[in-house]
């Protein structure tokens, strides 16, 4: 009997108002994804939710994929496997796992089976080689890249881009590419999408998301913004950390400095400086994570 892989995905629009706005003429709304699920949210779950239909299709009972130490995807991932009834596995990057981690901790309460690997082992997690004998290692299992990006996962965040209002400029954060590649996949090419990356010499990225985007191959209303990474992915400033604190505080907008946090300063910044035209609509996507504070906390850079 299939199982219905579905949450309710109707997250809602947060208008955002401010002087800066105002003075500006923008019009920002936040699609609130981490709204999503109250474990499976944002990007997550628009990547997972074809991958999970096509491990069905393929009669496979099981998840593997891989991660680091305080990685939303596992997080997400095992939180699935809970929510669908399904095994899960992570491989990890190591060597040892700290399982007072708040990210592991949560995957292992959710039955997650946690493999511990080294960093010479993990750099391998793309080789053809190492997949296929992990593959035959666990012969039931559906493998999931890191992020949970490919063509499959593309078809969720197309779904996404096709859900919202008339808007003239979208953005979100980009770490793998595969979230801005689906959302140039279902946007109107009159629609200008921006990516902001969270990691350092992310310009490879653009390759990435023409490999995974027909359209970006051939269209020019998307780019990818290198220069709002903060230090590096896991990085970030005290002053970023300040802005995500003021936006919470301000207009109730929950954000962890790693991906959407960015985003948001990001986008800040490019407002106050006049990247946008006068009377631009623009929608913001909030791809979830905030499992990641918890992690910050807990390493105490928050």
């Amino acid at each position: 009997m299939p199982i219905p892989f579905s949450i309710n995905e109707h997250s809602y629009l947060q208008t955002i108002t401010s002087e800066l706005l105002t003075d500006k003429k923008i019009t920002l709304t936040i699609k609130r994804d981490d709204l999503l699920h109250p474990l499976i949210s944002g990007n997550k779950w628009r990547k997972l939710k074809y991958n999970l239909v096509r491990m069905q299709q393929l009669g496979k009972s099981e998840l593997l994929t891989f991660g680091g130490a305080f990685s939303n995807h596992i997080h997400a991932c095992a939180a699935a496997g809970k929510e669908f009834n399904l095994t899960t596995h992570a491989i990890v990057r190591g060597p040892q796992l700290d399982l007072n981690n708040p990210t592991l901790k949560f995957a292992q309460q959710c039955g997650m089976q946690l493999h511990a690997v080294n960093r010479i082992e993990y750099k391998q997690r793309h080789d053809e080689a190492y997949l296929a004998a992990l593959q035959a290692r666990f012969p039931n299992a559906y493998i999931l890249p890191e992020g949970g990006t490919n063509s499959f996962a593309i078809d969720g965040c197309k779904e996404l881009a096709q859900s919202l209002p008339e808007h003239d400029y979208l953005i979100c954060p980009t770490g793998s590419g595969g979230t801005l590649a689906g959302l140039i996949e279902g946007s109107s090419n009159k629609i200008n999408l921006l990516g902001i990356a969270v990691l350092k010499q992310a310009d490879y990225l653009r390759d990435e998301i023409r490999a995974l985007s027909p359209k970006a191959k051939s269209q020019n209303n998307w780019q990818l913004l290198t220069q709002f990474h903060g230090g590096g992915y896991g990085r970030f400033t005290a002053e970023l950390w300040q802005f995500c604190q003021h936006m919470q505080h301000q207009h109730q907008l929950p954000l962890e400095p790693i991906y959407s946090g960015k985003m948001m300063y990001a986008l800040w910044q490019l407002i106050n400086n006049d990247y946008f035209a006068p009377n631009s609509k623009i929608i913001a996507i909030h791809t979830g994570g905030l499992q990641g504070l918890e992690g910050l906390k807990y390493r105490k850079l928050v």
